[in-house]
């Protein structure tokens, strides 16, 4: 094992864990931040990268002994608790963090060529959502997901956690250009989930036989724009009882993804 002890906040080695932004992390190192012993070995598990640990002193044995013994030659930096908490805003979940080499991501087209059940995310930008999307996405037969470049990045290290690490098990790409031209070249028909005066129930019968479908979400507090909804082929509505009108977005992907995985 290659323990390194941390004794000052300023030494360059933790940069990534300590003062490097997503952007910074994203663009200029090529680097993810993976928090928690489940979540980091799922993505070990996926096949990506190791670079270093984080760790509390205890954690060594502990909850971090099985990610140290999958990774013997990876550095492991280590301190007591209150430094690293210092170090890195927040309270460590479970004491563990690894920074970890961004994946390459797949084409649309790749995401689209054995898929029948597609998701896109347009415009949701808040990171528990989208990781929350995603989970739900991996347990309930969706396969794929197209992300517009309005919507946040799913391998933000908040979004991975809530995701539980699904966002290493599905495929997905940022979108460019005409999302849904790219899609229906793919052979799909587009559902937008929205209230619509044209809307059909998300359990539709003409909607579920569509043999390839692309499911799209909008952003958390408006919805999607009327653009994306005239654009449709269907427009899908979730029906709701004793006045409500909508649900958050993550509980909506969650009930629409569930009728729409039962082809």
């Amino acid at each position: 094992m290659n323990k390194i002890e941390i004794s000052s906040l300023d030494d360059e080695r933790v940069l990534p864990f300590a003062s490097l932004t997503d952007r910074q992390l994203r663009s200029v190192a090529g680097l993810i931040i993976v928090e928690s012993p489940k979540v980091i070995l799922s993505a070990l598990e996926a096949g990506i990268e190791p670079v270093a640990l984080l760790c509390e002193h205890r954690h060594i044995e502990g909850d971090a002994s099985e990610i140290i013994a999958r990774c013997p030659e990876m550095p492991v930096y280590t301190g007591p608790r209150e430094l690293l908490a210092s170090l890195t805003g927040y309270q460590l979940t479970r004491g563990v963090l690894c920074a970890m080499r961004r994946p390459q991501q797949p084409t649309l087209a790749d995401i689209c060529r054995d898929a029948s059940r597609i998701t896109v995310i347009d415009g949701v930008c808040d990171t528990t959502n989208i990781g929350a999307i995603f989970r739900s996405a991996a347990a309930l037969g969706i396969d794929g997901l197209v992300l517009t470049p309005t919507s946040c990045d799913p391998l933000n290290r908040r979004a991975i956690r809530v995701s539980m690490g699904t966002v290493f098990k599905l495929p997905w790409c940022m979108a460019s250009g005409d999302t849904y031209s790219a899609l229906r070249a793919q052979g799909f028909k587009i559902a937008a989930l929205a209230l619509s005066e044209d809307s059909v129930s998300v359990d539709d019968p003409a909607l579920l036989a569509e043999p390839r479908l692309a499911l799209v979400l909008g952003t958390e507090g408006d919805g999607l724009s009327h653009q994306a909804i005239d654009g449709a082929d269907y427009v899908a509505r979730i029906p709701m009882s004793r006045g409500v009108d909508s649900l958050n977005v993550a509980a909506a992907s969650a009930v629409a993804f569930y009728v729409a995985g039962r082809r």
